[in-house]
């Protein structure tokens, strides 16, 4: 959408006051970025339409782009566009028609569009037993001293991800220095919207860690770095994307062929630990402090998970 020219003076203008109108009250960078770009898709349009200023613009106008919109296929992937990106435009046309109005450019009549309903990917869970399974696959491996270390690793990477319910990024990101053995804590301090908290962990999570930090992790180490709680062969922090490999890896070498069909990720081990302890017992409240919820509203997702999904024993 940046690459997308508008040759109208006025367009230009606009598309740049309404960035700094969105820094100035205190939006995201991300929003500041994005939305005068959905714009921008707008003036583009309207270019094409043969109309050039702001002031001709008009609500029906904006129905007819985002009519367009929604008939059009994806330029990159094929298809049609997703609900979540149409929500994206709609949430910038609101915002740009509320900027119009309120710096006293444009006074349009309400839209009067509802948002589309997300296209959500069904959330995927497994079972206690199929997480059994992928501690036990840390156990199975060719049994030299290098080994030894990956699989300590991939045993303490299943106990952030799962035992503690961490974020991709909230592990990632997780150094030495936040866990402490004493208090049976993890201190996460980079959030989702940078929010901090402390996740605790049972006595079997701390062994776990305890063992791959101890006795392990030194393997890794090549003075490159020093802080970060999972480190490559090389020395240097794992990336996400290679504690998802080694997760796919533990997932291949179970015997359940159901497990190994399944689509997983490191969320995966989230929404499990979290539908699990909702089955065992565990109020919404007290889960949605364990995950970081900002809201009770993230949490009920699990409630309609745990009859189909979790077998109700507590890990």
């Amino acid at each position: 959408m940046k690459h997308l020219p508008i040759n109208s003076e006025s367009f230009q203008y606009v598309e740049k006051s309404f960035r700094e109108w969105l820094d100035i009250l205190g939006y995201a960078n991300s929003t500041v970025y994005q939305l005068p770009l959905y714009a921008r898709e707008l003036f583009h349009w309207l270019e094409q339409q043969g109309i050039n200023q702001i002031q001709q613009l008009t609500t029906e106008h904006i129905r007819s782009h985002y009519h367009n919109l929604k008939h059009r296929g994806n330029q990159r992937r094929g298809g049609a566009l997703s609900n979540t990106y149409l929500n994206k435009h709609l949430q910038a046309l609101y915002k740009l028609m509320e900027y119009l109005r309120q710096s006293g450019k444009l006074e349009l009549p309400y839209l009067e569009i509802e948002r589309e309903e997300p296209n959500q990917k069904p959330v995927e869970v497994l079972s206690v037993e199929e997480v059994r399974q992928l501690f036990t696959a840390t156990e199975e491996h060719p049994g030299s001293p290098k080994w030894e270390a990956i699989a300590a690793r991939d045993k303490a990477m299943l106990t952030i991800y799962y035992s503690c319910g961490l974020r991709r990024n909230e592990g990632y990101h997780l150094d030495l220095s936040d866990i402490n053995f004493d208090q049976k804590t993890l201190h996460v301090r980079k959030g989702k919207n940078n929010k901090e908290r402390f996740v605790p962990f049972n006595q079997t999570s701390s062994q776990i860690l305890q063992e791959y930090i101890y006795d392990y992790r030194p393997c890794f180490l090549n003075a490159k770095e020093l802080s970060a709680l999972f480190v490559s062969v090389k020395g240097h922090r794992m990336k996400t994307q290679s504690l998802v490999i080694r997760l796919k890896l533990l997932q291949q070498k179970s015997d359940d062929i159901e497990l190994q069909q399944k689509d997983i990720a490191l969320h995966t081990l989230r929404h499990s630990i979290a539908t699990h302890l909702l089955a065992a017992g565990m109020s919404l409240e007290s889960i949605s402090r364990f995950l970081g919820h900002s809201s009770l509203e993230s949490t009920q997702i699990y409630t309609h998970l745990v009859e189909t999904e979790a077998n109700g024993k507590d890990l």
